[in-house]
């Protein structure tokens, strides 16, 4: 029975757009809202005088048959592809080749090539930041910053990072307490583009007793531009907490010096580079509630801080979250 009141999606990342997905197979009206200027969240790509840069997630590996599934469907419409860098770890300063054949996917030509292909054609004000979510007699509303009233809508799904959600979550005061248990840490992102490439065959890396815990050589995934040799490097969470507020300036410096250190080749000054700082990049640890749910006053929530933590956990939050509203339907 479709709903007279579309449902609100708080959120245009992948758990987002995974329920916004399911619920409009089922019939269902929805609104989506994001206070970013694009759909993506972590899956986000930006772009810049490099070409188009993931910055936030690197790949994700698909396990569960639903997810699985979907990732092929993907891959048939050309929106993702396999990603089998030559992959290495270094550890205690030793750079050495690493055993890992699991099998990874990248969007193509660029991460937010599957997001966006997920919105579609629904409806989404974007650059509108969602502040606080209230229930009138019947139906919910929204504020959002500009103090501007939308609504009514039957029902309401938040799908931001568990710190954001638990206060969109304040008229759902067991929800919001689940969201308010949940740590979220920080990475500090940097991209580096040099001229000439690299004398280097590393083309993705994870990294230990180093301010750096992931390096990704952007050429290596299917689909980009190789005009320059465009480098992605992650922050550890711990070196990120401690360098929260430094400038981006002072945090390519820095982790440019690391990279130098770390790669096994002479590294000039970069042609290229940009900072960004994911305040909310990965929750602390994993959990198994699948999403949050409020069935009676029909509000949820999602998020890969719901799940797994990765991009296939926030994919089935979103499908949960659906599932648990659509159940509840008269």
């Amino acid at each position: 029975m479709t709903q007279i009141a579309p449902i609100a999606i708080i959120g245009t990342g992948m758990a987002g757009l995974s329920a916004a997905q399911a619920l409009h197979a089922a019939g269902q009206p929805v609104q989506l809202f994001d206070k970013s200027r694009g759909s993506g969240g972590r899956m986000a790509s930006k772009r810049s005088d490099a070409g188009a840069l993931d910055l936030g997630a690197q790949y994700f590996t698909a396990r569960d048959r639903r997810f699985v599934d979907t990732v092929q469907q993907w891959q048939r419409q050309g929106l993702a592809a396999e990603w089998a860098p030559a992959l290495y770890y270094v550890r205690n300063g030793q750079l050495a080749a690493s055993p890992d054949e699991q099998v990874r996917w990248v969007g193509s030509p660029r991460m937010s090539a599957i997001t966006r292909a997920m919105l579609g054609e629904l409806p989404v004000n974007f650059a509108c930041r969602i502040t606080e979510v209230f229930r009138g007699e019947q139906h919910w509303h929204l504020l959002d910053a500009e103090g501007v009233s939308h609504g009514p809508f039957s029902h309401v799904i938040v799908a931001a990072p568990a710190p954001q959600a638990c206060t969109l979550l304040s008229a759902a005061p067991k929800l919001a307490t689940v969201a308010a248990s949940v740590a979220m840490e920080p990475t500090w992102a940097v991209s580096l583009a040099f001229a000439e490439p690299l004398h280097t065959n590393v083309e993705g890396c994870f990294v230990q007793d180093s301010p750096i815990d992931w390096l990704a050589r952007n050429r290596s995934k299917p689909g980009r531009d190789n005009t320059l040799d465009t480098w992605v490097i992650h922050a550890t969470s711990a070196w990120t907490r401690q360098h929260l507020d430094l400038s981006k300036e002072a945090v390519i410096e820095q982790l440019h010096g690391a990279f130098a250190e770390l790669i096994g080749c002479t590294v000039p000054t970069p042609a290229f580079s940009l900072a960004h700082r994911w305040l909310y990049a990965r929750p602390a640890s994993a959990h198994e509630w699948g999403c949050l749910a409020d069935s009676d006053l029909g509000i949820y929530a999602c998020g890969d801080w719901c799940s797994s933590g990765r991009v296939e956990g926030a994919w089935l939050s979103g499908q949960e979250a659906a599932r648990k509203l659509l159940a509840h339907l008269p």
